[in-house]
This record gives structure tokens, C-alpha cells and sequence, in this order.
């Protein structure tokens, strides 16, 4: 029986979780746990149009009061989870309270990974929360020279939205090409293009040796090539890690995530949904997985509450086509599949040099994955040819 159910995590994933559950029918009782003050809101416009003033930051809360109200949850907001006991089946918070639950649903997504210096230096920024874009955005009002470290797709659309304001923009990674992990060398190399005709100042193939101060507040950033990089703010945008400290004793397996089963069970009584969640994807031979992706978060917690309460359906594998997305300088670059830097990138509609094409990724002689570069509807075709022999894409490309 399923008197009372706990969600670890108040953003798109426990969100979505708590509204699946009582559109599905579940009356019981329902708590919602969440570490920061604020409602839950929306992190893709953090970098974007909150930081680029376009949006006030109560915009990108996704329920405002009344909606949250009617879900009838009880929401723990400005608390944290400091432990899980599953043998007593109880959640403890930093309040003191001991959570009862018979199915708790961990979505406590990711922090932001720091460097190993810049801690309590004056300029020095990372952007995972509201507060942090609120503060990122107050600061970037002053006109500061800005450094932005790690090329992925959160650090290229914090350069991307800085050189917009007009500010004086360098973008630094280790890598040859910004977002290389995410889309591979060739379609990083274009994005390098786009980011220099801005007129921002890539620095790449160069790791971070250390950060120059001055009177409490940074004033540059060391290469390891012995060259440095001038700039009064500094954001740090090199990755994350999944939030999973309050899970250590907890009996729960933790490598890089919640470790669940194909259905996004962790224990019995315990899911994980969202960005902290990895498991055995079924389209990827058993290999296991971990998105960090928005649809993911809301798709993988309808999942999961759906194999929490069964039913006619009973369980099912949760087994999604990875959907992300990025906007920098008006472009808009999707990505469908898996787009693995070692896989071989084919060009099979439009042009590169017109920015308005699909590239497909062939990975074993299958598409795995497509880009769509201001082309949603050419990436809408390729979606239905994931997974098709390589040899076919050319024969439909004139249909992409």
C-alpha cells in the first residue's frame, strides 16, 4: 500500500513527479522536498534570458502559487536531505525531521564542480541556481571584462549572452573546439566560428593553472601554457557532478549518480529520476547512462511514477530518445540521439556555411544520433531514422 510518498528534489523533475502522481490518480500523502527558498523554476533560461535581463526571475518559475497550491503537496521548500534510512523507510531533513515514506523519488539533480582555487575570491561565479544567475547578472551589469572557463553548452551560452551586453568575452578550454564532448570536433569547429565572428576570444587546447588576485578580488586567470587572461569576473563552467552526498551510507549504490535497474529503481521503495539518476539504457547494450537534459528530467519522472503504482500497464523499461538543446548569437542547435565525439559526422541536408543544416552521427554503421542547426524539421525526420544501417541515411537524405 502506498500511504506516503517522498520527492527528494523540487525542480523539473520532482516537479513533474508530484503532478504525475495525482494526475494518475495517488490520494495519499505527498511531500515535496526542495534546498532552495524558491518555487520551482525553469534552469534552461538561467543562462539565457535571465541573464540577459529579458526575463524577471519569478518568469521562470514553472507553477506559480495557486497551480502549486492545487496539487495538494506538502512543499518542504528552504530544507534539505541529509540522510535516507532505508530500513526504517525514512528521510531525514536539516530541520530535524524524520520523513516517513513507502516510495521515496530521489530528483536531487546536480552542483556545479569549482575549481581548486577562486573559493571566497571577490568575481569568481559558477551558475547552477536562480540566486547564482540573479548574482551572475548584478555583476555582469558593471561591465566587467569576462573569463569564461569550460566550453560546454552552459559556459558557450554564458559567453554567447556577456558578448551580447557588449561585454569583452574570452571563452577557455582544454579542448580544440567548444563543445566537442556534446556534438564532436566538426560541429565544434563551426560553433568556434560562430562565437569569433561575435567577436569573442576562444582560448582553447589551454588548461587552467590558477587565477591572479587582487585586493581580495580576481584580476586574471594563469594558463598552463604560462600565458594569462585578463578579466575582472570569472565563471567557472566546467561540469558537475551528481548531488549525492546525503545519499553516502544510505546503503544506495552512488558512481557517478544514483545506480537504478532499466525501470529507475535504486532499492525497493526508492527511484531516482532527473539528472542524479544512471541506469542501464536499453538501446545501449546495458550500458549505463545519466542525462542531464531537461526533457529527461520531466520524461524519466513520469517513468517512474508509473512503475511506482503499476497497475493494468505494470512496469516498464524507461528507454528515451535523448533530446537536447542550445540557443547562442540566434542560432538554434538541437540534438536528438547520441552525438559522440569519436562517432563520424556526415552532413546530409543544407549548408554549414549558410548555418541551416542536419548532421547525422554514425557510430558501428547505425545513426545513433542527428544535429539539427536552425533546422527543427529536417532534425524531425532524422529522428525516425535512429538506428537504421548507415548505408540508407544517403538514400533519404534528399527526403531530411
Amino acid at each position: 500500500m502506498l500511504n506516503q510518498i517522498v520527492v527528494v528534489g523540487a525542480a523539473a523533475a520532482g516537479l513533474t513527479a508530484v503532478e504525475t502522481l495525482r494526475a494518475k490518480g495517488y490520494e495519499g500523502g505527498l511531500t515535496l522536498v526542495g534546498d532552495e527558498i524558491h518555487p520551482p523554476y525553469d534552469r534552461p533560461p538561467l543562462s539565457k534570458e535571465l541573464l540577459s535581463e529579458t526575463w524577471e526571475p519569478r518568469k521562470t518559475w514553472l507553477r506559480q502559487e495557486d497551480v502549486l497550491s492545487a496539487i495538494d503537496v506538502d512543499l518542504r521548500l528552504g530544507c534539505r536531505a541529509t540522510a535516507l534510512d532505508r530500513a526504517a523507510r525514512t528521510v531525514a531533513l536539516s530541520t530535524g525531521e524524520q520523513l516517513s515514506y513507502d516510495a521515496a523519488i530521489i530528483a536531487t539533480g546536480l552542483r556545479p564542480r569549482r575549481l581548486p582555487w577562486g573559493e571566497g575570491v571577490r568575481g569568481v561565479h559558477v551558475l547552477r541556481s536562480l540566486d547564482d544567475a540573479v548574482q551572475l547578472r548584478e555583476a555582469l551589469a558593471a561591465g566587467p571584462r569576462v573569463a569564461v572557463i569550460g566550453a560546454g553548452f552552459l559556459g558557450a551560452e554564458i559567453a554567447a549572452t556577456a558578448r551580447e551586453a557588449g561585454l569583452d568575452v574570452t571563452l577557455i578550454d582544454t579542448n580544440a573546439t567548444p563543445l566537442e564532448r556534446q556534438v564532436g570536433p566538426e560541429v565544434g569547429a563551426l560553433v568556434a566560428e560562430l562565437h569569433r565572428d561575435h567577436g569573442v576570444r576562444l582560448v582553447l587546447g589551454a588548461g587552467v593553472a590558477g587565477l591572479v588576485e587582487e585586493n581580495g578580488g580576481v584580476s586574471g586567470i594563469l594558463l598552463s601554457d604560462g600565458t594569462s587572461v585578463d578579466a575582472d569576473l570569472v565563471v567557472v563552467a566546467i561540469g558537475s557532478v551528481p548531488a549525492v552526498d546525503w545519499l553516502v551510507g544510505s546503503g544506495l549504490r552512488l558512481d557517478d549518480g544514483v545506480l537504478c535497474d532499466v525501470y529507475c529503481q535504486a532499492a525497493p521503495g526508492v527511484w531516482a529520476a532527473g539528472d542524479v539518476a544512471n541506469w542501464p539504457h536499453p538501446t545501449m547494450a546495458g550500458a549505463r547512462v545519466r542525462l542531464e537534459q531537461r526533457t529527461n528530467a520531466a520524461q524519466q519522472a513520469m517513468a517512474v511514477v508509473g512503475n511506482i503504482l503499476g497497475g493494468e500497464a505494470g512496469v516498464k523499461p524507461y528507454n528515451p530518445v535523448p533530446f537536447g538543446w542550445t540557443h547562442q548569437f540566434g542560432a538554434k542547435i538541437q540534438t536528438i540521439g547520441w552525438c559522440p565525439p569519436d562517432a563520424r559526422t556526415e552532413i546530409v541536408s543544407g549548408s554549414p556555411g549558410d548555418r541551416e543544416f542536419v548532421a547525422a552521427y554514425h557510430r558501428d554503421g547505425l545513426l545513433v544520433g542527428a544535429l539539427g542547426w536552425n533546422s527543427a524539421r529536417g532534425l524531425r525526420q532524422c529522428r525516425l531514422l535512429l538506428g537504421r544501417p548507415s548505408a540508407e541515411i544517403a538514400a533519404t537524405a534528399a527526403g531530411v
